[in-house]
């Protein structure tokens, strides 16, 4: 079994943590893998599940650039792509930094998924929950604490 500690999301740091991720990441969709890697990083912010990037090179799926971006304070500007796997489509089902911020440069290229939008997503062999909401994409593990971000009300807190 995975040996994750416990953590309170209200004790992660603002501004935001980058670290490198000690598990095998797996990602699958369209009855494929789509994503398998333990060279994964995550970012840790107040009331935020983790968000887990995974290297363009451990992607198995093909990606396409889909409309719109975002706009993070800490890590730059964002852009989605649709995830194509198994003759499957999930619209808008990832993102990336292509020009990060200086602080987070390390997650240059780096995807990080929905994980309510794949099949299934696992941290080890811990299946992931998706955080609420349609905007954070964040991974909820069961040895996360405290109030995570992503109810109704909760976007700008």
């Amino acid at each position: 079994m995975t040996d994750i500690p416990r953590e309170n999301v209200q004790s992660y740091p603002r501004p935001p943590a980058l670290e490198p991720v000690p598990h095998r990441i797996t990602i699958r969709f369209g009855g494929l893998l789509v994503a398998d890697t333990t060279r994964a990083l995550r970012v840790l912010e107040t009331h935020h599940a983790p968000s887990y990037y995974v290297p363009p090179d451990d992607i198995r799926a093909a990606l396409r650039t889909a409309e719109g971006s975002s706009f993070c304070e800490w890590k730059g500007v964002a852009r989605y792509l649709d995830v194509i796997a198994g003759g499957k489509t999930s619209m808008r089902a990832a993102w990336t930094y292509d020009r990060p911020t200086a602080r987070f440069a390390a997650l240059a290229g780096h995807l990080s998924f929905y994980a309510g939008l794949m099949d299934e997503v696992w941290v080890g062999d811990l299946r992931v929950i998706p955080q609420q909401g349609d905007f954070y994409g964040g991974w909820i593990t069961p040895n996360l604490d405290g109030q995570i971000k992503g109810a109704p009300g909760t976007r700008h807190w």
